[in-house]
Formats: C-alpha cells, structure tokens, sequence
C-alpha cells in the first residue's frame, strides 16, 4: 500500500539508499538507523559537547527547554517567542520583562487562573506571555528579532576556511512550516545540508537527507556514527 501510494520502498538497501542516496556514501543501512540497540548514551550531552562553540538552536518550541537544558541563551532563536517572557496588553513602554515573579495558580475545573493576575508595572494594564499565537497582531517581536540578528550574523561566518553548515532539523512539522522553511531557505541561501528527522514528514529538497525516526534515536544513531 505505501509504494503504491508513491512511498519509498525500505525493502533492502537499495530501497532504501534511492530513496535517499546519501546513506549509501555514508553506509547506512535502514536497519542501522532503525536499531534501538546504540541509543544508551546520552545523545543531548554527547551534542552538547561535540557542537560547543560552532552551533546554533533555531526553535518554534516556547518553553524554555533550550534553555534549562543546558544550550547557551545567547546562541537560541525562539521565533514565536518564550513563555518566560511577557508584554503589555497596552503596547506600552514597557518592553519585554521577564515572568519570574509570576506562577500562574490555575483552578482545575474552569481551567482558568486564579487572581491576581500579572499586571503591567508601566501602565497597570494586564500582561500576557510574549509569544506568538494565531491572528495575532500585537505580539512584540523586539527579543525573537535581536536573537535572529546574532544568528544571521554567525551564519556570516559559517562558510569560512574549514567551517561547514550542517542544519538538523527535529520534529518541525508542516501544519505551522516556520521551522521547515527556515531550514530549507538557510541550507539554499548557503549551499548547506538539511538532514530532516521527523517520523511523519521526513521528506526534503533533493540532495538532503530525510530520517524518519525520533530525534533521541536519530541523534544518538548520527553520534554514534560520527565517533566510529
């Protein structure tokens, strides 16, 4: 059913390597992609220290897992912005503050929060959390807009002598594309390779390479692959 609905047939290597030429240079099979059997390390460390210094995390995610994960803040673009973060209702001068002098005390019934609720320390008008939702018109790009001028800039140097551009892109999906776009106009505008891992919509531009698994096993299989 899936090759004849036009899918790429996984029967055997040479299946799987005209679907995606590149792991046939590189001699990967699908099983070995596939094997749960090399992901007991700990792949977010074994990244953590082979990229330090020459990364960089370009997110959709809001929640600060970048962050308390251990990745240097200066070195994150979060392009619907951050949970931790909040504006005024107003747009006032106010700016963007950090929230963390606010816990949200939810009521579990209505799902509602409880009072008081976090208020401007400008206007006195409600704040709200500086992300960007859908239809909306009022959120303050000023802190997503300085971290996309920093990467813009270390993507200036990328490209030089012995640097090369590798974009890993986990989980991105195309019903809200930012990421993927992102990803695919980078890797165009710097002659790069994507390597796309996501288990639904693995599919790439012609030349990239698709995975479709889940990042821990990704990760940890192009890890391990990187120190044989």
């Amino acid at each position: 059913m899936g090759v004849d609905s036009g899918l790429p047939d996984f029967r055997g290597n040479e299946g799987f390597w005209r679907a995606y030429p590149p792991f046939k240079n590189l001699g990967l099979s699908f099983i070995d992609l596939a094997n749960p059997a090399w992901f007991n390390d700990d792949p977010e460390l074994a990244w953590g220290e082979m990229v330090r210094g020459g990364a960089w995390v370009f997110t959709s995610n809001v929640d600060g897992a970048f962050q308390r994960a251990g990745f240097d803040p200066d070195r994150i673009v979060e392009c619907h912005g951050a949970i931790d973060f909040l504006q005024c209702t107003r747009a006032c001068r106010l700016g963007i503050v950090p929230a963390d002098h606010y816990e949200p005390n939810v009521d579990e019934t209505t799902f509602r929060a409880r009072p008081p609720l976090p208020r401007c320390g400008v206007c006195g008008a409600l704040t709200r959390p500086n992300i960007l939702m859908f239809g909306d018109y009022g959120w303050d790009d000023t802190r997503t807009s300085a971290q996309e001028k920093r990467l813009s800039s270390w993507l200036g140097s990328v490209g030089r002598g012995d640097k090369k551009l590798v974009v890993i892109e986990c989980g991105a999906g195309s019903a809200v594309p930012t990421v993927r776009m992102t990803s695919e106009r980078t890797v165009m505008r710097r002659e790069a390779v994507l390597i796309r891992v996501n288990l639904r919509e693995p599919q790439v531009p012609a030349g990239h390479i698709g995975i479709a698994e889940g990042a821990l096993h990704a990760l940890g299989e192009i890890d391990r692959r990187l120190g044989a």
